[in-house]
């Protein structure tokens, strides 16, 4: 394949919407951030060592969760970003079997080789005597969203369709079915039931990146985008001190809940109104160079973040006499370098395992929809299980094998 040319950018660039790729690259480098000031490693009085979840013990967390939970805006752009892709799919002659390949090839090779080599560590770990299960439970903790994005991608082409077709029905129809579906969980106290938001709550939120993709969104003018970002956060307080819902929205994750949506609607209008300030500076090459080195790690960032978050995290045991103790406002302030050092390492990460983002270089014919389906469960069980369940070392191993074996179904066999 030729290399791309500087006007093959530029023609590329002109295509995309910039400030979206903004909002991208930012709520993942955001999650990082937010990762290491949630993860604090101490040691427990019978000696084990424990999680403690320093910022969501500080009274102003729920609130500042609104803002800072920002996985609904990012099913919000990823939903714009389908839409485009989807399109662009048309356009080169393919179909849903197409569009589905391509994303779970982008997605599911990063996930397969941080199965294998993280796996790996976590059986070293287990052999020098380290706590392996704890280490690889806090390692899973973020595969939730690569269970419910695949979940999203596979819904993509039926889903633009019913939003053409019947857009406000659509929305209506999974927007009552999220709200039953909380209603029951709620009135039975099975907490399993919740798990069916799994497959409403994020369509959900990926049908207003739909409405963004349009232009609907766009032709609210301010006052009334003020609006819906006042209701949709007002909502979320009223349905938070009523006690039906927690305010936090961490509480709110998984499984997913009513005021996520909510949160999503109020985070795009707040999106739309500073989208202009946004263009602005994405008319800069500086801006324009970040979102183009960052925008093609993003798998990579969210995948190994919380690997070195757990390390930094790990020097207050090894040094604690140096390293300030958790919670403490020396511990606050040494967030700082903290995260610094993530991203440096991260970013050297980057550069040999952000290749595996483009998926293979070889790829066959597209398989059926039936062996397309099967991929799409393999690559979908082991973050569904991390979630659920969490890892240990032997998931791993199982984990590996599933995702492996989906990215080689997608692949199809290549033409010598």
């Amino acid at each position: 394949m030729p290399a791309m040319t500087t006007a093959d950018r530029r023609q590329l660039l002109s295509r995309r919407d910039l400030s979206v790729d903004l909002v991208r690259v930012c709520c993942v480098l955001l999650v990082v951030v937010l990762h290491s000031l949630m993860l604090g490693l101490d040691r427990q009085a019978d000696g084990t060592i424990g999680w403690k979840n320093v910022v969501q013990e500080q009274p102003w967390f729920p609130v500042a969760s609104w803002f800072g939970q920002l996985m609904p805006l990012f099913f919000v752009v990823g939903g714009f970003a389908s839409w485009q892709g989807w399109y662009s799919t048309q356009r080169k002659g393919g179909g849903g079997d197409d569009f589905f390949r391509a994303r779970l090839l982008r997605l599911g090779t990063p996930a397969a080789v941080w199965f294998v080599i993280v796996g790996m560590i976590v059986w070293l770990a287990a052999a020098a005597g380290l706590p392996a299960d704890l280490l690889a439970n806090g390692l899973g903790l973020p595969l939730w969203f690569l269970a419910a994005y695949l979940v999203c991608q596979a819904a993509v082409p039926l889903m633009i369709r019913l939003h053409v077709t019947h857009p406000i029905t659509t929305f209506a129809t999974l927007l009552v079915a999220v709200i039953a579906v909380d209603a029951v969980r709620g009135a039975t106290g099975v907490e399993t039931v919740g798990l069916l938001n799994l497959l409403l709550v994020w369509p959900l939120v990926q049908q207003i990146g739909f409405l963004l993709a349009d232009g609907t969104i766009a032709r609210l003018g301010r006052p009334a985008l003020l609006g819906v970002a006042t209701v949709a956060f007002g909502t979320v307080g009223v349905l938070g001190s009523s006690g039906l819902y927690s305010p936090d929205m961490l509480d709110n994750l998984n499984p997913p809940t009513l005021p996520l949506v909510l949160i999503g609607v109020g985070q795009t209008a707040l999106f739309v109104l500073v989208k202009p300030a946004l263009d602005a500076l994405m008319r800069t090459r500086p801006a324009q160079a970040f979102v183009g080195i960052a925008g093609t790690r993003l798998m990579t960032i969210y995948l190994w973040h919380l690997l070195l978050v757990i390390a930094v995290a790990a020097t207050v045991l090894i040094a604690p006499g140096i390293v300030p103790a958790v919670g403490t406002p020396a511990w606050w302030l040494a967030r700082v370098p903290g995260d610094l050092s993530v991203f440096v390492v991260l970013f050297v990460l980057s550069l040999g395992l952000a290749r595996f983002e483009r998926g293979p270089r070889r790829v066959g014919p597209v398989p059926s929809v039936p062996a397309l389906a099967v991929a799409g469960v393999l690559a979908v069980v082991p973050p569904f299980w991390a979630m659920e369940v969490g890892l240990s070392p032997t998931s791993f191993v199982w984990g590996a094998a599933a995702m492996c074996a989906a990215v080689l179904i997608a692949r199809g066999r290549p033409a010598l």
